[in-house]
């Protein structure tokens, strides 16, 4: 499977290492922007500049936002993967909107819970 259909086709399987492997590239990007949001705003706050604070945070939020735009896609694409991969339809992304037990549903479904051996009704197992 090419990066192309990875990260933005919704047909096919993928494994859980896959799943893993992105769910780590996303936090560390997040963390990273997360550790320069918080750099910019305390060192906004050690000059004691209110406007340099609300510039450093704006930009700062801002990036944030193309960051999960820019994520959005993707991580909608590889978690349809790993529904496909249980042999469950990609609505089943939409648990996540559940409160609490959503997100732990989806969480063992897509992180732990082993594939379905040979093919299913969503192709071939991943290779």
């Amino acid at each position: 499977m090419s990066w192309t259909q990875l990260l933005f086709s919704f047909e096919g399987r993928i494994g859980r290492a896959p799943y893993w492997y992105f769910v780590l590239a996303v936090t560390v990007l997040f963390g990273a922007l997360f550790a320069w949001v918080g750099m910019s705003l305390f060192n906004a706050a050690t000059v004691g500049d209110p406007s340099a604070a609300a510039q450093g945070g704006g930009i700062a939020s801002s990036a944030m936002m193309l960051a999960s735009l820019l994520v959005l896609w993707p991580s909608l694409a590889i978690c349809a993967k790993r529904w496909h991969d249980v042999d469950k339809s990609a609505w089943w992304i939409l648990v996540g909107l559940v409160p609490v037990v959503g997100g732990l549903v989806a969480l063992v479904f897509n992180g732990f819970v082993a594939g379905t051996p040979g093919a299913n009704r969503f192709g071939n197992p991943p290779a």
